[in-house]
Parts: structure tokens; sequence; C-alpha cells
């Protein structure tokens, strides 16, 4: 089977720009627990709140490369 890598990148699909915002936040999530000084239960709910977005990007570029994107629509003809 092969993986069709440009099937992730599809700017009208509201799926893509979820899966932006899971790695985004992923990203602050991981940013924070290094840079601030938090307790204990502050660094593990923050490694809590990142593993899920790391999931939740994981399942949302799934969805992408297993769904074929919408044809473009062809230029009108004159």
């Amino acid at each position: 089977m092969s993986v069709q890598w440009k099937r992730l990148w599809q700017p009208r699909n509201p799926m893509f720009w979820m899966m932006v915002g899971f790695n985004a936040l992923s990203s602050v999530c991981t940013w924070a627990m290094r840079a601030l000084p938090l307790n204990t239960v502050g660094l593990l709910l923050l490694a809590f709140v990142a593993l899920l977005n790391v999931g939740c990007g994981l399942l949302a570029a799934w969805t992408l490369l297993r769904n074929e994107p919408p044809a473009a629509k062809p230029p009108p003809a004159d």
C-alpha cells in the first residue's frame, strides 16, 4: 500500500486545520513544560494534555490520509 503524502495538504478541509491546531498546542505544552517552573501535578497535567494532543493530531492526519480529497473544480469554459 502506497501512502499519498500529498493528501495531508488539504487547507479547505476543516480536519487539516484541526491537525495543525493539535500539533501547535502540543508544541506549546511541551515548551511550557520546559520553560515554566511547574510542580509535579502541573507537569503531569501538561504532559497528559500534550500526549492527548499528539494522539488527536495523529488521528486527524490518519483521517486525512484515509479519505480521498475532494476533486478540484475545473475552470469555467468560455
